[in-house]
């Protein structure tokens, strides 16, 4: 039985196809009108060839007078001429709707699935790479040009070229018309038949090649560590054992092609042999002249063009609706976090959040909160303190709905957070990550990432209140100097201060600094903190840290452990009551400053 992973559903994918040609159905009906056309010219020649020799023979052997001969030669210079002519017109006139429907289905299959993949939750993208996602993306867009490419120039000339060659040769030899048609079913039913075989091949190939891709990709944005590590050689070592995996398959399906070549040029060989014999056969007894006869001959060899056209077709028909099936997949990946159908736009006035008896789990074996309860008033700095995996990160993954609870409510302003849009949602609060990641883009951009409509002044005062005007003021090219894929042209403290200033543009009422000053040297942490401090005042702040002295002017410290809370209190209040925060201040304090 076929692996379900490897199954395609050919007949699926060739409906979503058609449903990015239905917008443009017009134009793809005007450029199969032109492909016909463009058929029955190439064949007038034939005809105008036969005719030719035929009245050449007739001339030659007195049948003809010289001036009628000329006359007619005359007339068919006239109606090649003008055969030539709309043959130009028309190949032009599909060139340019080929390239406008192309142009145009890629566009919205682009847009679709960019739209949809990003719109996915936080748990697809931790769970699948960027490099094979842009692999799947960029290979399905190629083979929708492909696929269009097989109807087009491919599967609509070799079905116009059969029926004429076929009406053609049964008015002049239905033997000849015969051979032609039988060949076409044995040979194209041998292809396709040879197809749907390599067809498991395929996806294992792609498979393969996206693991490849996805892990280049994984490879050059971690080359520092690389680097650092000196892990050249065995970094090449895994990467050849993708290569070669990606090469295995390869083989696999270049061993299918071997088989279906070879048997499609024994076919040929015996139709060439049948297609040789019979007419001659009829030209000896007197039934068909030599212009049939080179009509015949001309027309087969133009046939045996448009078969193996039309079989190259059958490949790159199963090969593109195999690659689009590797993107289609993703159709079937649905958003788990969805927005009630009257879900409302927020809009934080207060900022008072509240995580009401919480119920939580990553998987079965992690349940991470249970029936957990916190308050955090609005305006007051609430910071979250414990080792790490006790549930800090989480509880602000949850409040911006990158997960789903599995009981209890999470409350903003006494309204549950479910009642929102989530794009509202999470544009209402503004946060300085653990890790800045930044887009390769100047650092003014990555700024004003967090309100596109700010003015520069703005922009630049949020730089100013970062400590960012120092460094701008050093770079040749100040605020449009570019920072490089994840900001890698930038210091560990530079790229937090540009998502300090990033924070500080946005200015929402509900503020989230999860180790906001953890990448920045003793003094320009003091300097920040003392900035951070006024941008802190009438907010309601969640700070995540493991240096405690970063926190010591919170109005409530919570301590964490498990997913559970062991104690609350201001800083002095616990160091009085001991128990766990007193442990990790004395330990700190010591000189041992853990961090994560």
């Amino acid at each position: 039985m076929e692996d379900k992973k490897n199954k395609i559903n050919y007949k699926e994918n060739l409906k979503k196809y058609f449903s990015y040609i239905w917008k443009y159905k017009f134009l793809f009906i005007f450029l199969v009108l032109f492909v016909i056309s463009i058929e029955v010219f190439t064949l007038i020649p034939k005809f105008l060839f036969k005719s030719i020799i035929d009245n050449g023979t007739l001339f030659s052997q007195g049948g003809l007078i010289k001036s009628e001969f000329v006359n007619i030669l005359l007339i068919l210079l006239v109606i090649y001429v003008v055969r030539t002519l709309f043959l130009l017109l028309f190949t032009f006139l599909r060139a340019l709707f080929m390239a406008k429907l192309e142009i145009g289905i890629i566009y919205d299959l682009k847009r679709k699935f960019f739209n949809h993949i990003v719109s996915l939750d936080h748990n697809f993208h931790t769970s699948h790479k960027s490099g094979s996602l842009i692999s799947r993306l960029s290979r399905a867009t190629g083979s929708i040009e492909g696929l269009t490419d097989v109807f087009i120039f491919q599967f609509a000339p070799f079905i116009v070229q059969i029926v004429i060659i076929s009406a053609s040769l049964i008015y002049f030899n239905w033997v000849s018309a015969l051979i032609i048609t039988l060949t076409s079913i044995i040979f194209i039913s041998y292809s396709v038949f040879f197809q749907k075989l390599q067809s498991k091949d395929r996806k294992k190939f792609n498979e393969a090649d996206h693991t490849e891709k996805g892990n280049v990709a994984d490879i050059f944005t971690n080359i520092d560590s690389i680097k650092y590590f000196g892990k050249n050689n065995f970094i090449r070592k895994k990467y050849e054992t993708y290569m070669r995996k990606t090469r295995r398959h390869q083989k696999e399906l270049l061993r299918w092609w071997k088989w279906s070549d070879t048997g499609q040029i024994f076919i040929l060989t015996i139709a060439t042999i049948a297609i040789l014999y019979f007419p001659l056969m009829d030209f000896l007894a007197g039934d068909i002249t030599i212009g049939t006869i080179s009509f015949i001959y001309t027309t087969f060899l133009s046939f045996i063009g448009a078969l193996f056209g039309f079989t190259w077709g059958i490949r790159g028909f199963y090969r593109s609706l195999t690659d689009l099936n590797d993107l289609f997949e993703y159709e079937e990946a649905k958003k788990e976090i969805k927005d009630k159908k009257d879900a409302k736009i927020l809009k934080i006035q207060k900022g008072k959040i509240e995580f009401k008896n919480i119920d939580f789990k990553y998987n079965k074996k992690n349940h991470l909160f249970k029936n957990f309860n916190l308050k955090i008033p609005k305006n007051k700095t609430v910071a979250l303190v414990g080792q790490s995996g006790c549930g800090k990160s989480s509880l602000i993954k949850l409040l911006y709905r990158f997960y789903n609870l599995k009981d209890g409510e999470i409350l903003i302003d006494e309204e549950n957070i479910n009642k929102f849009e989530q794009e509202s949602l999470r544009s209402e609060m503004s946060v300085v990550p653990q890790e800045a990641i930044l887009f390769d883009d100047t650092i003014y951009n990555n700024i004003k990432f967090a309100r596109p409509n700010a003015k520069k002044e703005e922009v630049l005062q949020a730089m100013k209140f970062a400590q960012l005007d120092k460094l701008i003021e050093e770079l040749p090219k100040g605020i449009n100097t570019f920072v490089g894929e994840r900001g890698v042209k930038l210091s560990g403290g530079q790229k937090q201060r540009v998502s300090i200033a990033r924070a500080i543009l946005a200015d929402k009422k509900v503020l989230i600094l999860d180790e906001a000053t953890s990448a920045l040297d003793s003094e320009t942490e003091n300097e920040i903190q003392k900035d951070l401090e006024t941008l802190m005042k009438n907010r309601t702040v969640i700070v995540i840290a493991h240096r405690l002295s970063t926190i010591m002017k919170a109005d409530l410290i919570v301590v964490m452990k498990d997913g559970k809370i062991l104690q609350k209190g201001t800083h002095r209040e616990l160091i009085t009551e001991g128990g766990e925060y007193a442990k990790l201040w004395n330990f700190q304090k010591g000189g041992f400053i853990q961090e994560n």
